[in-house]
């Protein structure tokens, strides 16, 4: 390999390398050490230094180096792992740069001019390869060399990044080298003369957590399902776990069935990925988690600055963010000031004069006349022209989508299919409305004005705090300004903590959560999207149907067509935007909430924003978003309240419990007022809120919790709790149901959740998030394990600890060609109700052929291969090209468990179509010489009586007539006589290599030749008979006859009563075979057995 000229000052320094060739500038040397035998201290001490310097003398003990003639200044130019690569690059320099170089008068010239020529060299490699890609290509490119020599992966494995590091075993470290790639960790260290190597795929890992280990603190813990690895001693212990945890977790997302996780498209090819790239995408899932952003927008620039905020009078320092769509800023202390600006909002971006008070300033305008100042930006002028141009395209795509809806909107029927109901008709009225024009009507009031829960929602009966709070936040607007716009501080948190008046309530929940913005970049959307849904028929809609009678039924809204009707729109639309998410429990409840508050298509925008943005991964068929909250929220527990931890050793009940709390955000386990409280800080802090929230509850009913005896104890607590929260206009409850602590106010538990909690942060939860998705997709993939080997079990009478070990290395198989085949994974059949459970993992036939080589009982040689494809073939039933673990199950519990009959079944089905195919070898009879027809048959019988096969034969085929009546099974296709040459030639290759080899190949002549005599006689049976035909109708008889010259055929029956005469034959195939150790060498050897194949299949593609 060559290298980036390196300057070394002493060519011999400390006497570590030997020199094996030179000339006039070039020298060739060899690693002290390298090549002796004995295991000398000198070579083991080299070893050692090279792995804890990470030199690249460990992996490449040749090297050449470039010198300047009377200089003791020297570069190494090349490094190599074995002589012919080095002697490779030595010839190289000898015929291409050495005559070159004895031109030039000045002999430093003369190494100027090597070192440009070998920096050409390396830069033409770096191109096609990996490196290309990184920060510093040339040292990625040598550190990614040894990487590859010490693991021997396939080039397609994605090295992203490396750190120096100790592995623990006990108490013992062992200094090395730690890679991360896209699909493995790797760990190498070379210490007196021991060399360690481990290779764990993040398939395995189960979880990564920060751990001491007696004085170390920093200590990385990785679990697997069998063991546990402790990593030491990084220099930045966070950085290091954060692209652990992010690479665990995409690798899992590609590989396992994540329930609906997609992966970024910028990570959806392993070889993008780098650890630049990893940095950029974390901190992107953090704007869009701060700011509550479509996943769909993609980061652009960060910047530091300072933004005028008037309510503070002063210039406030934090940090821009751009997306493709909007402009957001953050306070360095995360929740001090934030602003959203959209872009569809903004009128102009101009550049201010700059002073010594404002430097580089930059004014951004919007629509309501507003203006906002940033300061300090390092890089303006690029920001203003990005942002500006960002801002004229989006300008382009307004006015062409306002000029396509306008030429719809004079195409449209002058009477349109859907029509708008408006508040003035009265409930009574509304009875008697059909319900085919309910259907057909979108409202556009909310409910809440229509339908009053009560006589304090009156207009004209509003208390007292509900006037304060309008006064409040009419006080705000005029402060802080209105609209997706205005700043966010520690005022607008308080006035969320009293809780939304109800007139503003549907407008702030828009505004918060920036479904505005949706809604209004998508008129008419919600319109057309329920003329295309409504009446048709599917899963989602049947499920709808059945819960929309169970959404708020102690509402008027509800307890009404119009409202079931609006309701009903609203999940079917929804279900039809998003296939993927369908409809899910607890949306019909978030839904009916919104249509109260909101109007009905402002409602539908909601619940997208919700589902889509602020709860992504939540609605779908596994809830893998909650549970991972679920998870997240037992780790806060344990660093939150320390003490309740400590006398509840198991959280797991108490964290179960909060997945309601996750799904339906507070909502049904809250009095109604209450809830919607939790909801208005939802909407303002996102999911953050209803962590704290879980906290604070917890918090206050620690005492109790902790005195609980049993799970049932602490759940009655927990839900007595959460039925006295109240909130000031919530209806007053008797002093027996308050009970003697009385009831809870929402808004002080909300300000006291705010108070101790206030510090977690999206950063942290979104980090949080990113570890415990890890445990969350493993404990759902031994889910599956376990439905699997339940599956098949009953049909199978291998032991479940077999079973295990074949599931994963099936499933090892398959994650192997995602590792490094095509990076993309089979999607699972598609789930419906009637089918159940489907299996999640399959193989194709070259994937089989690899677990067929390391499981069958029977190897064949190089006739294997050919055995292996044709019992792909009888088990690929659908001919899709792949079989199911199931399959493959039963395949071997044919080998391994099953009685002779069953097994020369199988051998003979593999020798029949669909299993043989027409274009296989065609042998013929004459050129074995084992299918003589002359040799005496007779059997030798166990009391020394001697018998012919004919009358051994006879017998046994009617002991197996009577057990075909018994069993009544189908009968299987005769074999012609290419298809039993070829089951022969089968079983002469199984029997290759074994230790009564000459026994069995007799035995098998025998059975040949007896099967042949069947053959032929049955042959001319079948001949005679048609000679009388000839005689009555001569046509038919010559086709007969024609016919039945090549009809050689033998039944199964025929061929098995055949080898149960050769007790030689019988004990082969009925000899038993350890399965478990066939299972742990398999184990051992499968993993680098298809890299190598791999490895050599790349290169000749290549």
């Amino acid at each position: 390999m060559w290298l980036t000229p390196e300057e070394v000052a002493l060519k011999n320094a400390l006497k570590l390398w030997v020199t094996e060739k030179s000339n006039d500038y070039f020298v060739l040397q060899r690693r002290r050490g390298h090549g002796d035998t004995g295991g000398k201290i000198t070579g083991m001490l080299v070893g050692a230094l090279d792995t804890v310097l990470d030199s690249n003398a460990r992996v490449a003990p040749f090297r050449i180096l470039l010198q300047v003639p009377g200089s003791q200044v020297s570069w190494v130019i090349a490094s190599g792992a074995t002589a012919e690569e080095v002697q490779k690059h030595w010839k190289w320099l000898d015929q291409n740069l050495l005559p070159y170089m004895s031109v030039f008068e000045n002999k430093q010239d003369a190494a100027s001019f090597a070192q440009g020529k070998v920096k050409g060299l390396i830069a033409e490699e770096v191109l096609g390869g990996q490196a290309a890609l990184e920060d510093d290509p040339a040292r990625f490119r040598e550190v990614l060399a040894r990487f590859e020599q010490r693991f021997g992966l396939p080039q397609q494995e994605k090295l992203v990044a490396h750190y120096s590091c100790c592995c623990w075993k006990g108490r013992v470290p062992r200094q090395g080298w730690l890679y991360l790639s896209t699909n493995h960790l790797a760990f190498y260290s070379f210490l007196l003369g021991k060399e360690v190597k481990l290779l764990v795929p993040w398939a395995e890992v189960t979880g990564l957590e920060r751990a001491s280990l007696g004085l170390m603190t920093d200590v990385i813990r990785v679990r697997t399902r069998q063991r546990q690895r402790d990593f030491s001693m990084f220099l930045n212990v966070d950085e290091v776990m954060t692209v652990m945890s992010q690479l665990a977790d995409l690798a899992l997302r590609r590989l396992l069935d994540s329930g609906g996780l997609e992966v970024d498209k910028s990570l959806q090819q392993a070889t993008n990925v780098t650890k630049r790239v990893l940095e950029h995408q974390a901190l992107r899932q953090y704007v869009l988690s701060l700011f509550g952003l479509p996943r769909s927008e993609k980061l652009q620039e960060v910047m530091n600055c300072s933004m005028w905020t008037p309510h503070a009078r002063c210039h406030t320092p934090g940090k821009l963010y751009t997306t493709d769509n909007y402009m957001g800023f953050s306070s360095r202390l995360e929740g001090q000031c934030t602003l959203l600006i959209p872009l569809a909002e903004v009128q102009s971006i101009e550049k201010a004069e700059s002073t010594g008070a404002l430097p580089n300033p930059v004014i951004i305008s919007v629509k309501s006349k507003k203006a906002f100042q940033l300061i300090e930006l390092l890089q303006r002028d690029e920001l203003v022209e990005n942002l500006t141009d960002r801002l004229r395209a989006l300008h382009w795509r307004q006015a062409v989508f306002r000029g396509h809806s306008q030429r719809k909107k004079s195409q449209v029927s002058s009477t349109p299919y859907y029509t708008f109901y408006y508040d003035g008709v009265s409930s009574e009225e509304n009875d008697e409305v059909s319900d085919e024009t309910l259907r057909n009507t979108v409202l556009t009031e909310a409910l809440i004005t229509t339908f009053q829960s009560g006589p304090s929602q009156s207009a004209s009966n509003k208390t007292m705090s509900e006037q304060l709070r309008v006064r409040l936040w009419g006080d705000h607007f005029e402060e802080f300004g209105r609209g997706v716009h205005m700043f966010r501080t520690d005022k607008i948190r308080k006035l969320v903590a009293m809780g939304i008046p109800e007139s503003l309530r549907g407008e702030l929940w828009l505004t918060f959560s920036d479904a505005c913005s949706s809604l209004a970049a998508h008129p008419d959307y919600y319109v057309d999207l329920v003329s295309k849904c409504m009446g048709e028929t599917s899963i989602a809609t049947e499920e709808i149907e059945r819960d929309l009678h169970r959404s708020l039924p102690e509402h008027a809204a509800f307890q009404n067509q119009t409202g079931i009707a609006a309701l009903r729109r609203v999940l079917t639309a929804y279900a039809h935007r998003n296939p993927n998410i369908g409809y899910c429990q607890s949306m019909n409840i978030l839904a009916s909430v919104l249509l109260l508050y909101a109007k009905e298509e402002e409602a539908f925008w909601l619940l997208v924003t919700v589902c889509e943005r602020m709860l992504p991964d939540y609605f779908n068929h596994r809830v893998i978003g909650a549970q991972v909250d679920q998870s997240v929220f037992e780790e806060l527990i344990r660093e939150r309240l320390p003490s309740l931890a400590e006398s509840v050793p198991d959280l797991s009940p108490l964290a179960s419990v909060s997945l309601t709390w996750f799904l339906t955000l507070f909502l049904s386990v809250l009095p109604f007022r209450s809830a919607l409280c939790v909801l208005d800080c939802f909407f303002y802090h996102g999911i953050k809120a209803v962590f704290q929230l879980g906290l604070a509850v917890l918090d206050a009913n620690a005492a109790e919790l902790c005195a609980s005896t049993d799970d049932g104890q602490a759940l009655m607590t927990l839900t007595s709790f959460l039925e006295q929260v109240r909130d000031d206009e919530e209806p007053c409850v008797c002093a027996e149901e308050a009970g003697p602590a009385g009831h809870t106010h929402i808004t002080a538990l909300i300000n006291d959740a705010y108070e101790k909690f206030g510090d977690l942060t999206v950063k942290q939860l979104e980090r949080m998030r990113c570890r415990h998705r890890i445990q969350v997709l493993q404990s759902h993939e031994d889910t599956t394990k376990e439905n699997t080997l339940r599956l098949v079990s009953p049909d199978v009478s291998l032991s479940q600890e077999d079973l295990s070990g074949l599931y994963d290395l099936f499933k090892t198989e398959h994650f192997i060609s995602l590792y490094w085949g095509d990076g993309v994974r089979t999607p699972p059949e598609p789930r419906a109700v009637s089918r159940g459970y489907t299996e999640s993992y399959h193989v194709d036939c070259a994937q089989f052929k690899s677990l067929y080589a390391l499981l069958t009982p029977w190897p064949c040689g190089s006739h294997t291969d050919t055995v292996a494809q044709r019992t792909f073939i009888l088990l690929d039933q659908n001919r899709r090209n792949r079989i199911s673990f199931t399959q493959f199950a039963r395949w071997l519990d044919t080998l391994y468990c099953e009685d002779f009959n069953e097994k020369v079944r199988l051998l003979y089905r593999l020798h029949i179509p669909p299993a043989l195919t027409e274009n296989e070898d065609q042998s013929s009879l004459a050129k074995n010489p084992i299918l003589s027809t002359t040799r005496p048959l007779y059997v030798d019988l166990p009391n020394g009586e001697r018998k012919s096969h004919e009358e051994q034969l006879k017998q046994m085929l009617k002991d197996l007539a009577k057990e075909k009546d018994k069993g009544q099974e189908k009968p299987l296709p005769h074999m012609n006589q290419r298809e039993f040459v070829q089951f022969c030639k089968t079983l002469c290759n199984m029997f290759h290599g074994d230790r009564a080899e000459n026994e069995l190949f007799q035995a098998i002549a025998m059975v040949t030749s007896l099967v042949l005599q069947i053959g032929e006689a049955r042959h001319k049976g079948r001949t005679l008979e048609a000679e009388p035909k000839e005689r009555e109708c001569p046509d038919q008889a010559a086709s007969s006859v024609s016919e039945s010259e090549g009809d050689w055929t033998a039944s199964f029956e025929q061929i098995l009563a055949s080898l149960l005469t050769e007790q030689a034959l019988v004990n082969f195939l009925e000899r038993p075979v350890d399965l478990s150790a066939k299972i742990a060498s398999a184990k051992e050897q499968q993993y680098h057995v298809r890299a190598g194949l791999l490895m050599i299949h790349h290169q000749k593609t290549r």
